[in-house]
């Protein structure tokens, strides 16, 4: 089941209406002010979650009237954001995959709280990803994988660890070759890649990958 959670940063609204209708997702999760997108695009989640402390009220008051959709509000004082709790809840629904818009944005925070709650679906081996116009960011839950030119999400691919170390790291047909090396924490040697063969292969031993493919 491909699962889609919109939540509350920054979505570019023709790139995410393009890209839902190409992913055609099974089970929508509307989450705080994500469901302001919905709201305006006449879209209905399976599920709402979220202590809409920053979605006006009319829309969430809207969905309670309409009396179809699921809602779960939660005190804003909390210890998990609203999207670690509807990530949580796609693993619950056995998502085979689960995809996130509205993860980036201005609030960096978020940004890097969003990019460590992807830990959370590679525990459990299901492949997560945070999306937008311009990135594409995920924690491999194979630790080894092709990447095909041609499928690329754009120009750079970069890898960082997600903890001290990634060890062993193997990268073949990439501008830039490692041959088992060991990526650490505060180096910046994973940064903007390029891959120039038809495929490029990724590898490692030890360790969470962070691999972000991004576009100018």
């Amino acid at each position: 089941m491909k699962t889609l959670i919109i939540t509350g940063g920054n979505i570019e609204e023709d790139f995410a209406l393009s890209f839902m209708k190409k992913m055609d997702p099974d089970y929508i999760l509307g989450v705080d002010r994500g469901l302001e997108f919905c709201y305006r695009h006449q879209i209905s989640p399976d599920y709402i979650v979220g202590d809409f402390d920053s979605l006006p009220p009319e829309i969430l008051e809207w969905y309670k009237t309409e009396g179809k959709i699921p809602i779960r509000e939660y005190n804003p004082v909390k210890d998990a954001t609203d999207t670690m709790i509807a990530l949580e809840k796609a693993l619950d629904e056995k998502s085979s995959e689960i995809w996130i818009l509205g993860g980036t944005g201005t609030r960096i925070d978020h940004v890097l709280c969003n990019i460590h709650i992807l830990k959370n679906a590679w525990k459990k081996n299901t492949p997560a990803y945070i999306v937008d116009s311009r990135n594409l960011i995920t924690l491999p839950v194979k630790s080894g994988f092709v990447i095909r030119k041609e499928e690329q999400y754009g120009k750079y691919v970069s890898f960082f660890p997600l903890g001290e170390e990634v060890e062993g790291l193997t990268l073949e047909g990439f501008k830039y070759p490692l041959d088992r090396y060991h990526l650490r924490n505060l180096e910046g040697l994973g940064v903007s890649n390029e891959i120039e063969s038809d495929m490029a292969k990724v590898s490692w031993e030890k360790g969470i990958l962070v691999m972000i493919q991004s576009r100018d």
